[in-house]
C-alpha cells in the first residue's frame, strides 16, 4: 500500500476497500479569491471557459494540496439547457436563476429533453473542459481523480418549476412533479456517461434538493429513491451523492440508493452516519466549509479534521462548497491534518 496513488486510494475508498490513509480532497466547488489570483484567472470567467475553468480547478490540487481535481464551480448547464434563465454571476459570487420554465402542472408535458441538448453552450463548456483537464493530467502523469458534478433530478425539478412551485407539487401535484424527477434521473445518468466517456473518473451528483429540508423523508423514499437506483445503475463510472442540509433522517435509504459514497454537510453527526450507513456507502466529509474552512485558525480546521477521520469518514472533504473567501492556509492545513492525523496514530 506504500505506493498507491490517489487515485486508487480515492476509488478503494469508494468501495470501502483497505486503504494507507483516507483521500482528502473536495469533491464540491474548490475556486477561492486566492487561487483565483494564484492563476490568473477569475470567476465569472472560469464558469463558462474551458481553458479558464480547467485552469482554476487543477490549482485545487496544484496549489491547495486536493487530491483530486474537481470542476465546475457552479452547474447551471443541464437547467439553461431546458430553458431556465440564468444571472452571469461575478467574481464573487455565481450564477443565480432569474426565471423557470413550467409554472403550471399542465405545462409539466411540454418539458422534454430538447434534441440538442449537447450542444447548448453549458454542457459543450463543461465536455470541453473536461478533455482539457483529462489531457493536461495524462500529460503531466498526475495520478488522481478528475471529479464532475452535475445537479441531480430534484434539483433539476426544481430548477425548471421554481422553489415555491417545487415545495407545494410535491404534495399537491405529486404526479406532475414525478415526472420531472424521472427525466431528471434519464438526462443526468445520460450526461454522466458522456462526461465518463470524455475522461472524468467520477461524477458527482449535487441533489440536496431531494433532501429533509426541503422534502419531508417518505416522499424521499417514494419520489427519489427509484430513480436514484435506475440512475446508479446506468451510471458507467464511480457515482456519488452530495447533499447539502441534515440528512441524517435518510441516510439508511440513501446507503441503499446504489450510489458508491454520499458527501454530507456537517449537519449530520458524521459517527452516527457511520453507524447507520457506515458500512454500506462511503461516508464523505464534513469539515465545515462556512464556519471552520472560512472563519477559523489553521490549528483549529486541523482538529476539526482529524475528528471527521475519527468518526469514520472514508474521503475526507469539506461539507459543502468552498467558500470563495477561504483562506489558502486554512486549505493547506485541512489537506495536511490528514498525515499529521495517522502519524499522531503511528501510522505513518
Amino acid at each position: 500500500m506504500d505506493n498507491m496513488s490517489m487515485l486508487e486510494r480515492f476509488t478503494r475508498s469508494l468501495y470501502r476497500k483497505e486503504v494507507d490513509k483516507v483521500p482528502v480532497c473536495s469533491v464540491t466547488q474548490t475556486g477561492t479569491m486566492e487561487l483565483m489570483e494564484m492563476t490568473g484567472t477569475s470567476w465569472p470567467k472560469a464558469f463558462t471557459d474551458p481553458k479558464s475553468m480547467a485552469t482554476l480547478a487543477m490549482a485545487g490540487y496544484e496549489i491547495a494540496g486536493f487530491e483530486g481535481v474537481r470542476y465546475p464551480f457552479t452547474s447551471p448547464e443541464i437547467p439553461q439547457a431546458f430553458g431556465c434563465a440564468y444571472s452571469d454571476g461575478t467574481k464573487h459570487s455565481p450564477p443565480h436563476q432569474t426565471d423557470f420554465p413550467c409554472k403550471t402542472p399542465e405545462a409539466v408535458d411540454d418539458i422534454v429533453i430538447p434534441d440538442n441538448f449537447y450542444e447548448s453552450p453549458g454542457i459543450q463548456s463543461m465536455i470541453q473542459t473536461t478533455d482539457i483537464l483529462r489531457k493536461q493530467m495524462d500529460d503531466k502523469g498526475y495520478e488522481l481523480p478528475l471529479i464532475a458534478g452535475i445537479l441531480g433530478p430534484a434539483s433539476l425539478a426544481s430548477c425548471i418549476v421554481g422553489v415555491n412551485n417545487y415545495l407545494m407539487w410535491c404534495i399537491k401535484e405529486p404526479e406532475a412533479l414525478q415526472k420531472l424527477i424521472n427525466l431528471g434521473g434519464e438526462i443526468c445518468a445520460e450526461y454522466a456517461n458522456v462526461l465518463y466517456d470524455h475522461g472524468a473518473d467520477s461524477v458527482i451528483i449535487i441533489d440536496s434538493e431531494s433532501g429533509p429540508d426541503l422534502l419531508p423523508p417518505p416522499l424521499f423514499e417514494t419520489m427519489i429513491l427509484p430513480v436514484y437506483k435506475k440512475m446508479t445503475n446506468t451510471m458507467k463510472g464511480p457515482n456519488l451523492l452530495h447533499m447539502c442540509g441534515d440528512a441524517t433522517p435518510i441516510l439508511e435509504p440513501i446507503a441503499n440508493s446504489g450510489f458508491l459514497g454520499v458527501s454530507l454537510e456537517e449537519k449530520v453527526d458524521m459517527a452516527y452516519a457511520s453507524r447507520v450507513a457506515g458500512n454500506e456507502i462511503c461516508l464523505i466529509g464534513n469539515v465545515s466549509a462556512a464556519d471552520d474552512l472560512l472563519l477559523h485558525s489553521p490549528s483549529f480546521v486541523k482538529k476539526s479534521a482529524k475528528r471527521c477521520i475519527e468518526d469514520g469518514v472514508r474521503i475526507l472533504a469539506p461539507g459543502c462548497g468552498v467558500a470563495p473567501y477561504t483562506p489558502l492556509v486554512n486549505l493547506k492545513a485541512f489537506v495536511a491534518a490528514r498525515d499529521e492525523y495517522y502519524m499522531e496514530k503511528g501510522l505513518l
